[in-house]
Order: structure tokens, then C-alpha cells, then sequence
């Protein structure tokens, strides 16, 4: 029996009193109000949980991405295995149940709604409706995971609708992905029982999609950040609205979590309470989840930390153990089997030439929006037609390279990155995993590819300094390391890119991977072709 002293901060009846509570056999025995709230004296809470996260964006094994994620309060994550589903199918998100059991972390896998994606690009494996059956009945699986083809939801693809009926079945959530759907499609789209939408980017959209009663989650992750559009909205709807980072990469969880969001969120003005629920309370009655909220018989999931004003964590218990304490883990390392699917062979700079044709007058070209995911279509005119005078003007070459079967890379032009003297490549490509690749040169492009392929996975970069590889042997997506050993190596390729290739964007690595995501607008490319998000269909590069 364990006894605990502090503020206590009950979220149902928004009281906080000084007291005591009682662990017994992991759960809570008891809690006392010994007398009111005491000045200078830490606060027990619920702990925080990630209402929706891809773990693999991490380059992180569940295990790892765990043991860095307690320090900052997080007991629980909402997770979808979208990404390594595409590149191994159910195995891969059997991997990533069976790899998160080894620690004391409450993980909730969803069952990946599209794998692939679309038609439109290549992946590594099939989620298929027969596999959706199998995944719902698991009893780890507890929701059917974002429904990206909202399109196959509006236009009443059988297919589509036979996956929703089957997570209807087994009374499981549904997650939601329709980012800018307005209207009567917006309507129609949720009227299928999809409960959540995490892709929000603006004041009104989300507002709209709130009336009709949707959980949105605001979303705030490495490469999209939605807070500050959004927070708003949480003084009126605080009751249908969560916190989600979606995306997030090492060196940002590293740095926090869910912690961040509640400070910057009672910050702004929103009541504490409103808060705190949408960071616990909120995501475990949405999704059923195993995780306690600081009441008598639940389990004792909790956090304690130094005031309600900076939230700085000083320990967090998950089932009345202590899984972290003063800035640091006491979750042993573990290590995760190597599983992939990667068959890429090495490329030549010559398989990078792309003819630009004698009648052509304008690139249609891809612009990066540093902070989010949506890309514009723009068209640059070509009064000069050599490599040169379009790096120049910011016009790069964006190749995307198939790593599960033999095949010519395909090619496209891309401003935004700002590179004038080298390549960085990624196997991390949302949402197939495909490889990659931005540079300043075919041959740069082309040795960046190439390190990733003998890697058999990872991310690159390449200059006329320095050639650096964070090599990510699970599924091409996952590090087999110490997750603080890979957000310092992470750390150091990032910033060599920003520095020394001299790219603005925030995190260079993590909007690269959002390049070849043609379910968000506009125009993206794949390892088939240039795909334009606002027709669907595939599009030309030049006129």
C-alpha cells in the first residue's frame, strides 16, 4: 500500500483540495480531503493521453516512444499503425501491440482504415475488409483507425462502407480524416457514424464540424500545428475536443508532450478544468480506454506536478508504479525485432534526368507551407530551362523512388525547401513509405537515395561537407535504439540541413515526408506520377 500527499485536482467537480491518496494492487484504495488547497505544494492529476498518433512519425519503436513519453505526463496514446501497416500489413501491427506490452504504458492500437491509402501510389501490403474483421475482434484493437477515403465515404464505396460496418459491429470508434470537407460532404461523410476529425486547420471549419457534433482534436504535432487556430473554440466546446500531435519526431518529444498543450492551452485563457479533461477525461470515455482519471477502484494512472501554471512534471505513476520521475525514465530499455519489407536496389544520377520539353512555358509545381500539410499548386514560368537558374529560384527536384519492387523513380519540381547545395531523402514517405528525395543535383538526390537503400531504411543527407544516415531497420520507419540517442542523432542531421543546406522549414525531415500524403490537398507526388488532391486524379508537370 502506497500513500501519496498533495493538492488533489478532482476534473468532475472541478474542486481542488489538499489530501491524501492510498495505491493499493495498482488501483486507487481511497482518496481523503484532509483541508484546502495549500500555496507551494504539488498537484496530483489525471495523466495525459495522445488522442491520436502516428508512433512510427517518432522513428521510434512503441516501447521507446513510451519510455520517453512519461516524462511529460503522458500515461496513454490513442495510436494508429497506419504507417506500418503500409509497409507489412497486419504483421506490422501485430509488431507494434506486442512490442508496446513490454513496458507500463497504456497503448490503444487502432485498426488502419486504408492500406493502401489509394490507388494512386504503391505500398508494401493490403489491409484488406477480411482483415479489418480480424483486427476489430482483437481485443487490443480498440477503434477502426482515421478514414482517410473520404471520397469512397461521400461516394458510398462498398468497399469503405463494409469497414465501417464491421467497427460498428464490434462497437468500436471511428475515426474521422477530412481535412477542409465543408457542407452537405461534411455532413454526409460523418453521417456514417465517424466520430472524430483531427485535421482541422482553421477557426471555421472546425466550429462547423463541432455543431454537428464531431470530436475534433486539435492538433499540434512536428510539421502540422493547428493550437493556435483552434484553442479558441475550447472555451465553448471544451467537452468534444482533445489534444493530438498526430506526427510527432524525437527530438520534439524529447523536448514534451501533451504537457506543452495544457500550458499553452490555460495560457490562453481557457478554464483549467476545460483543459485538463480534454487531455484525460475526454479521450478515455471516447475510446473506452484502460487508463485511470484520479478516482476510488480506477487504476492508478497520475501525474504530479509542480503548479497549474507550468505544468512541469515531477513523476508519473501508470498502474500505482513509478514510471518516471524529475526529468527522467525508470522504463528499462527494450529492444525491438528488426522487422521490414525493403527490396530497393542503389540508383545512378542519370536515372534522375528529366527532359524539360521545347514548347513547355510553365512547371506545374509543388509549394511547401512550412507548419502544415496542405501544399499549393503553382505554376513557374520557364524563361530559362537549365538546372541551374531553377535552383536559383527555389525550384527543386522532388523524387519519389518504390522500395518494395523494381521500378523507374518518378519526378517533380518543389519550392519551399530552399536548398542550393545538396539532397536529403527519407524512407519515411506518408502514406505508402516509398523513398523520398529533395537536393539541389541529380547526383546529390541520387547519393541520398542511395544511403537510405543500403540502409534499407532511414533518413539522409548529403552536401559538399557531409554524408550522414540515421539508418531505421524497423520497417524502414523505426530506429532499433535508445530513443534520447535518436532524437540526438536526429537533431544533429536536422540541424546540419537547416545550417549548412540552409532550408527555412521548422523540421525539413517532416514535411519531406508529407510530399508523397495524397489524401491532403494539393498537389503531392507518389512513386505512379504528379497527383492532384482537389481532382484526384493524376496531373501533368508542364504546360
Amino acid at each position: 500500500m502506497k500513500k501519496f500527499e498533495g493538492n488533489i485536482v478532482n476534473i468532475f467537480d472541478n474542486s481542488i483540495f489538499f489530501g491524501e491518496i492510498t495505491v493499493f494492487e495498482g488501483r486507487i484504495f481511497n482518496i481523503v480531503r484532509v483541508k484546502e488547497e495549500m500555496p507551494d505544494v504539488p498537484y496530483f492529476l489525471p495523466g495525459f493521453v495522445d488522442a491520436h498518433v502516428h508512433i512510427e512519425s517518432s522513428m521510434l519503436s512503441p516501447s521507446q516512444f513510451g519510455k520517453m513519453a512519461v516524462v511529460h505526463g503522458t500515461v496513454g496514446t490513442v495510436s494508429d499503425p497506419h504507417e506500418i501497416a503500409n509497409v507489412l500489413g497486419t504483421k506490422g501491427i501485430e509488431f507494434m501491440i506486442e512490442n508496446g506490452e513490454k513496458i507500463p504504458f497504456k497503448f490503444c492500437f487502432g485498426a488502419p482504415s486504408c492500406v493502401p491509402a489509394t490507388e494512386f501510389e504503391t505500398a508494401g501490403a493490403v489491409v484488406s475488409e477480411k482483415d479489418i474483421e480480424y483486427l476489430m475482434a482483437h481485443p487490443k484493437i480498440g477503434y477502426l483507425a482515421e478514414m482517410m477515403n473520404f471520397p469512397g465515404v461521400i461516394y458510398e464505396n462498398n468497399e469503405v462502407l463494409a469497414k465501417l460496418a464491421i467497427a460498428k459491429k464490434y462497437q468500436k470508434p471511428i475515426d474521422g480524416h477530412a481535412p477542409g470537407l465543408r457542407g452537405e460532404q461534411a455532413k454526409k461523410y460523418f453521417s456514417f457514424g465517424i466520430s472524430t476529425d483531427h485535421e482541422c486547420f482553421s477557426y471555421d471549419e472546425a466550429k462547423e464540424k463541432l455543431d454537428l457534433g464531431v470530436n475534433v482534436l486539435i492538433r499540434e504535432g512536428s510539421a502540422a500545428k493547428n493550437f493556435n487556430d483552434l484553442i479558441p473554440l475550447a472555451n465553448d466546446y471544451s467537452a468534444q475536443m482533445m489534444f493530438c500531435s498526430d506526427d510527432k519526431h524525437p527530438d520534439d518529444l524529447a523536448e514534451g508532450h501533451i504537457n506543452i498543450l495544457v500550458k499553452r492551452a490555460v495560457d490562453s485563457g481557457v478554464d483549467v478544468f476545460k483543459v485538463l479533461r480534454m487531455a484525460s477525461l475526454n479521450p478515455v470515455r471516447h475510446y473506452d480506454l484502460n487508463v485511470g482519471l484520479l478516482r476510488e477502484g480506477e487504476t492508478a494512472d497520475f501525474i504530479e506536478v509542480n503548479n497549474l501554471q507550468e505544468f512541469k512534471v515531477i513523476s508519473t505513476y501508470i498502474d500505482g508504479e513509478l514510471v518516471a520521475s524529475k526529468g527522467k525514465t525508470l522504463i528499462p530499455d527494450i529492444k525491438a525485432e528488426k522487422v521490414n519489407n525493403f527490396s530497393a536496389k542503389t540508383i545512378k544520377a542519370e536515372d534522375l534526368n528529366l527532359e524539360i520539353p521545347k514548347d513547355s512555358k510553365f512547371i506545374k509545381t509543388i509549394k511547401v507551407n512550412d507548419g502544415q500539410l496542405i501544399t499549393d499548386s503553382l505554376l513557374f514560368e520557364l524563361t530559362h530551362k537549365d538546372s541551374e537558374y531553377l535552383v536559383q529560384n527555389d525550384i527543386l527536384k522532388l523524387v519519389v523512388y518504390n522500395r518494395y519492387r523494381d521500378s523507374k523513380p518518378t519526378l517533380a519540381f518543389i519550392t519551399g525547401f530552399g536548398i542550393k547545395n545538396g539532397a536529403i531523402a527519407s524512407s519515411v514517405a506518408h502514406d505508402s513509405h516509398n523513398i523520398i528525395a529533395v537536393g539541389s543535383s541529380d547526383v546529390d538526390i541520387a547519393e541520398a537515395i542511395n544511403l537510405i537503400v543500403r540502409e534499407k531504411g532511414g533518413i539522409s543527407v548529403v552536401s559538399d561537407k557531409k554524408m550522414g544516415v540515421l539508418p531505421l531497420p524497423i520497417a524502414g520507419l523505426m530506429s532499433d535504439k535508445d530513443g534520447y540517442e535518436v532524437a540526438n542523432d536526429y537533431t544533429q542531421i536536422d540541424e546540419f540541413t537547416k545550417t549548412q543546406l540552409n532550408c527555412p522549414l521548422r523540421s525539413p525531415f517532416m514535411s519531406l515526408s508529407f510530399m508523397a500524403l495524397l489524401v491532403i490537398p494539393s498537389l503531392k507526388l507518389s512513386d505512379k506520377g504528379l497527383f492532384d488532391g482537389t481532382t484526384f486524379q493524376f496531373t501533368e508537370i508542364f504546360e
